[in-house]
């Protein structure tokens, strides 16, 4: 089991004072995610870290591509921009379609295309 939870045994210090009622620390207890969830939405912005993902997406919010387009557009290889690709298939954030022996990328689906566009209304605050 993923374990990302502060307190591993140790006693932690005492706040002298909380602001904090029973009612609404219920509340907050009760609609917190498990572990395994947080874990998995730490692990999905972890792949929304690395710059390279990010503008592979960035040019499939405009159009799906193949390799070789994404390769040209972003001046990198086409084996790094593969290597990128898989990373993004197995995180369920782009998908494929084959015409051929072409293989064109696209975002998998608008909570995609929503993620990257509320981060970028939020940096441009």
């Amino acid at each position: 089991m993923r374990d990302i939870n502060i307190n591993r045994g140790e006693s932690l210090p005492q706040c002298e004072l909380t602001h904090l009622n029973r009612e609404l620390e219920q509340q907050v207890k009760d609609n917190m995610p498990d572990t395994d969830a947080l874990y998995d939405l730490a692990e999905l912005f972890k792949i929304f870290g690395d710059s390279t993902r990010i503008s592979i997406l960035f040019v499939l919010l405009k159009s799906e591509m193949c390799v070789c387009d994404l390769a040209q557009i972003l001046k990198m290889t086409p084996s790094a921009i593969s290597h990128q690709l898989r990373v993004l298939k197995a995180a369920d954030l782009v998908r494929y379609r084959r015409d051929g022996k072409t293989v064109f990328y696209s975002l998998a689906d608008d909570h995609v295309r929503s993620i990257l566009s509320q981060g970028m209304e939020h940096i441009n605050e």
